[in-house]
């Protein structure tokens, strides 16, 4: 428990361009040998897992956070009526957490989707250096507006699919 809950503490630590580099560079370093592959696809999957464990991290505390939101009352309810704790969690804990996590969730999905322009940083082409390449080449900010309106729409798509889930999870509304 105390090593996962340092990892978690170091990785909220650091920046994730940071993360980004160390992920790419310091298997080769130790092992003396690129363990990612070569190309645009070694650089792809080196960027995806260190997002995948930065989020991660992310994740397990809005979960946890959830989890410790739902009152001691409910799970002592569930004793009352019978349950075990596996059914406790489960039917009562668990419920209840989902629909309290939704929106840090879906923050954390938009600041993901924002993020994946800092991949960048280990060669990896993706929509923002393609913008950059394009300002540079034209000296017209056109790219740069383009590249925006793309993270805008799909941020705006999770951002509608947060909100119809959120009011799906709403069962007590007025």
């Amino acid at each position: 428990r105390l090593i996962v809950r340092f990892v978690i503490w170091v990785v909220r630590g650091t920046p994730l361009m940071l993360q980004l580099l160390v992920f790419y560079y310091f298997p080769g370093l130790v092992l003396h040998k690129n363990i990612w592959g070569s190309g645009e696809a070694g650089r792809f999957l080196a960027s995806s897992i260190a997002f995948i464990f930065n989020y991660a991290c992310y994740f397990s505390e809005i979960f946890r956070g959830g989890i410790q939101g739902v009152p001691k009352g409910q799970q002592e309810a569930g004793q009352v009526l019978g349950m075990t704790s596996t059914q406790i969690f489960f039917k009562v804990t668990l419920l209840q957490m989902v629909k309290r996590i939704v929106p840090p969730m879906s923050n954390e999905v938009i600041t993901l989707v924002k993020d994946t322009s800092l991949a960048f940083s280990i060669g990896v082409i993706e929509m923002f250096t393609v913008a950059k390449q394009l300002v540079a080449a034209q000296v017209s900010m056109a790219p740069f507006v383009i590249a925006a309106a793309f993270y805008w729409v799909a941020n705006f798509v999770i951002d509608l699919a947060a909100g119809r889930i959120e009011r799906r999870l709403d069962y007590y509304h007025d």
